[in-house]
């Protein structure tokens, strides 16, 4: 399968694979927002889930004043997928608009 083909931005790019919400949090944390993020919704039974990673995002841009950087979503899980969509959409929308 070929992962970067739901890359928000192209192919040439140096992947990082964080595969739970600790790894995820760890490396912002630690290098800044990426250039881009692929969520999974589903990470592992009984881990936190690729929502809580962008309740997360959201979070942290709120705190620093930025948008979220690029993203998609790759997961099978459809509820899911729409449920990261939809919550980054709206902070979108929120953010641009000043919080009104």
């Amino acid at each position: 399968m070929d992962w970067l083909a739901y890359s928000p931005i192209g192919k040439e790019v140096e992947v990082i694979w964080v595969k739970n919400m600790q790894e995820f949090v760890n490396w912002i944390q630690k290098n800044g927002l990426p250039d881009g993020i692929c969520f999974d919704h589903d990470l592992g039974e009984n881990q936190p889930t690729g929502y809580d990673c962008a309740k997360w995002l959201v979070e942290y841009c709120l705190d620093n004043k930025v948008l979220p950087p690029l993203w998609a979503c790759q997961s099978a899980n459809p509820v899911g997928k729409v449920n990261i969509n939809r919550l980054l959409k709206s902070f979108i929308l929120r953010f641009e608009a000043g919080f009104r």
